[in-house]
């Protein structure tokens, strides 16, 4: 009997400490997979926040400024000097379906340069003039605009030219002006008739020109010009506000996932103490029955008359004839139960 008991108990502690280990290592094993899992986490939502703020600037801010050239074309007088129709030109913007923003206002400008010629001088105020159309040729909008070159008296010119005359000699400088004339100050895009062609004319036959362009500037305002001009600041408020957000969201969900593991851990832990008291009581009755029933009782028990086989009908209190009686159905389960105890 003691060596059993000794024997279930070195058993019971092994049994205790094997758990203990193996619980402890499950929970550095969580604790790592769990540190891994929130690193990742946080490199991740730090990437996402940077690519989210720089997708919306690339979809939100427009492109600042677009430079077309402009050849402008006229048809010759044949044996005569100078044009025989005004300077005009077709710019085409792009070839795809549109160019221009929808909601953004847009500044479109021309860029003359004029050399300061007597022929320009004297040629004072001239007309230029513009139209819009869309792909199918829609016009969208038209515009005229008067022009000059900047006055500059002859003693002006002259002290300019002797200041500049060594650059103007090395060809560094020249003598020209460069006139920007605002031909659409404040244009929106129309998204049914989108502008992909400009038609550009000079009501002059006697302007001399060096080349022409067409500048398209986006006139910001609101958040636009904050993103535009601030762009450091902006960005951090952006990523930070990104930053927030997702880190908010990943911090709920995971302890919504870990309330979930941990009710599920609560349940089990309850049904695996169950099953240990269940399993507790069992030993306890059975380490009760076998002291009660120990090998010193065995002939007490077996000194009890046993009843003959010929006095079957003269013991009445036996409930059935031919049955062996309760006290030899005992005697026999304690013998079988020594003879276990014997065996271990």
């Amino acid at each position: 009997m003691l060596i059993s008991r000794s024997l279930r108990q070195i058993t019971q502690k092994w049994f205790n400490m094997q758990k203990k280990t193996t619980r402890k290592v499950r929970s550095v094993k969580d604790a790592v997979f769990r540190g891994g899992i929130i690193i990742i986490s946080a490199i991740l939502i730090v990437w996402l926040s940077v690519f989210l703020y720089t997708a919306f600037y690339y979809a939100y801010m427009p492109s600042m400024t677009y430079m077309r050239p402009i050849h402008l074309q006229f048809q010759s007088c044949g044996n005569k000097r100078g044009m025989c129709n005004f300077p005009s030109a077709m710019v085409e913007l792009t070839k795809k379906q549109s160019l221009l923003m929808v909601g953004q206002p847009y500044k479109i400008n021309l860029h003359l340069e004029m050399p300061e010629s007597p022929v320009n001088k004297e040629l004072g105020m001239f007309m230029v003039c513009a139209r819009l159309h869309s792909r199918n040729g829609f016009v969208v909008e038209r515009v005229c605009r008067s022009a000059m070159l900047h006055y500059r008296s002859t003693l002006l010119h002259t002290l300019s030219t002797l200041t500049f005359s060594p650059m103007m000699i090395f060809g560094t400088t020249e003598e020209k002006q460069t006139l920007v004339l605002e031909l659409f100050g404040n244009f929106e895009e129309d998204q049914t008739h989108p502008v992909t062609l400009i038609y550009v004319e000079i009501e002059s036959r006697f302007i001399e020109f060096y080349s022409a362009s067409l500048v398209i500037n986006a006139h910001l305002s609101g958040l636009r010009y904050l993103m535009y001009h601030w762009p450091i600041l902006s960005a951090i408020i952006g990523i930070g506000t990104n930053l927030f957000f997702l880190a908010l969201i990943s911090i709920l969900s995971y302890l919504h996932l870990s309330m979930e593991e941990e009710d599920e851990e609560e349940e089990n832990f309850i049904y695996e103490k169950g099953e240990s008291e269940e399993e507790k009581d069992i030993k306890t009755l059975g380490d009760s029955s076998s002291d009660t029933l120990s090998l010193e009782d065995v002939p007490m028990l077996e000194d009890i008359p046993k009843p003959h086989e010929e006095g079957h009908s003269s013991h009445p209190s036996d409930p059935i004839l031919g049955e062996p009686s309760y006290i030899q159905e005992i005697s026999t389960l304690i013998a079988e139960s020594s003879a276990v105890e014997f065996t271990k």
